[in-house]
């Protein structure tokens, strides 16, 4: 087995790095943005760019950077306020970053995502393109989720999900995971006799491992979302790095500092990672026992014959759960018709429907090709089933 030390030099050798950084880390504790501590990580981030590596930056903090400006005692509950206070922190957010990167003579840009631009195929293949040609112009390409825009119902819900998203679309050679805590403990680290676990090579090793949930009070991740995202990375065979923000530098060097995660050597593709881990789902399928032999031993589409129920609102696009009529998780899916469609299909057979409903219906309801078979994951063990998928 590789020692810490030379599977930590994967991230000096690394050339595209995907960077996150929390609220928490950027934030003083009244929950004005700390710029003192973002400039000492652009300085970083800086001299990495300037040796020719590229880097990717996912950054909180818009929310964080703007409930104080706006009067607010403390971080906004209601989507309307968030939204608010994400418009106008985080204008504030790019000012002082490109203030601390134009120190440098760098270039940085804003890149604003919602979810729907990471899974639908004509608005991500646009994603790439821009971070593509931002990298090769030499620019930092800076990321946040879409908060004045995103809704509720369909988003990334933290910026650790995003990260490990981000780092999927640039194809990323590595990604660094800043937070509080200098990495993964065996136990919450104010516990006595708590150690730094310093490499995990397969998830299933630190089942046993006690987690807190919530991040600070203005924050909306914690280690169980890092260790979705460290999940999410490694099953799409990118490294990952979890550690404090102020061993930024000693990290990049490959020195033994957090908890260095080994990737997967089975992959699966960035687009089941996504609705398996990351999608918020907006509706469900009640699905009879002979389609959920289908779906599970045959990987075959979902039909409407098979179809017993629908529950929620949803449009044509959005992401779904399909259960057993016990309820059972089976898949997560691309749904191709809207809540509003399907009844009038539900148990009918394809050439029923053409004749009666035409040939727009005669297609599958969830092409197998937008959905993923959901098993229990190693995250979810870890934290009793997990968390929501939307904070």
């Amino acid at each position: 087995m590789n020692s810490p030390i030379r599977e930590r030099a994967q991230l000096a050798q690394a050339h595209r790095i995907v960077v996150k950084i929390g609220s928490s880390s950027l934030t003083r504790p009244d929950g004005r943005l700390n710029i003192p501590a973002l400039r000492k990580l652009v300085d970083v981030l800086a001299e990495e760019v300037l040796r020719g590596k590229q880097i990717v930056l996912v950054s909180s903090g818009a929310v964080a950077a703007g409930f104080v400006p706006l009067g607010l005692a403390k971080r906004p509950n209601d989507l309307a306020t968030a939204q608010a206070a994400a418009a106008v922190g985080q204008s504030s957010l790019m000012a002082t970053y490109t203030d601390a990167f134009r120190a440098y003579d760098l270039t940085a840009g804003q890149i604003l995502l919602t979810a729907a631009d990471t899974v639908r195929r004509h608005r991500y293949r646009h994603v790439v393109q821009a971070f593509e040609r931002m990298l090769e112009l030499g620019a930092v390409p800076i990321v946040n989720e879409n908060d004045a825009l995103a809704t509720s119902e369909f988003r990334f819900g933290d910026n650790d999900r995003l990260a490990a998203l981000v780092a999927q679309l640039v194809r990323a050679d590595a990604m660094v995971l800043l937070t509080d805590v200098n990495g993964l403990y065996t136990a919450p680290p104010t516990t006595p006799g708590a150690e730094r676990i310093p490499v995990v090579h397969d998830l299933r090793d630190i089942q046993g491992v006690e987690v807190t949930g919530r991040g600070s009070a203005f924050g909306t991740g914690g280690m169980i979302t890092k260790l979705q995202s460290a999940e999410m990375a490694m099953v799409t065979g990118i490294p990952t790095m979890l550690t404090t923000t102020g061993n930024i530098g000693a990290a990049l060097r490959g020195e033994d500092v957090g908890t260095w995660f080994v990737p997967s050597s089975n992959r699966t593709s960035r687009r089941k990672v996504w609705l398996e881990h990351a999608a918020q789902m907006t509706g469900r399928l009640i699905v009879d026992s002979g389609a959920e032999r289908a779906l599970r031993e045959r990987g075959a589409s979902l039909l409407a014959a098979g179809i017993r129920e629908v529950r929620g609102e949803f449009a044509a696009g959005d992401p779904v759960e399909i259960v057993s009529e016990s309820l059972d998780m089976i898949a997560h899916g691309i749904v191709g018709y809207a809540s509003t469609e399907l009844p009038q299909m539900l148990g009918r057979s394809t050439d029923d429907m053409r004749k009666e409903l035409g040939e727009d219906y005669v297609r599958s309801v969830v092409h197998r090709d937008d959905m993923t078979i959901v098993s229990p994951t190693v995250t979810d063990v870890i934290t009793g089933n997990g968390l929501p998928v939307a904070d």
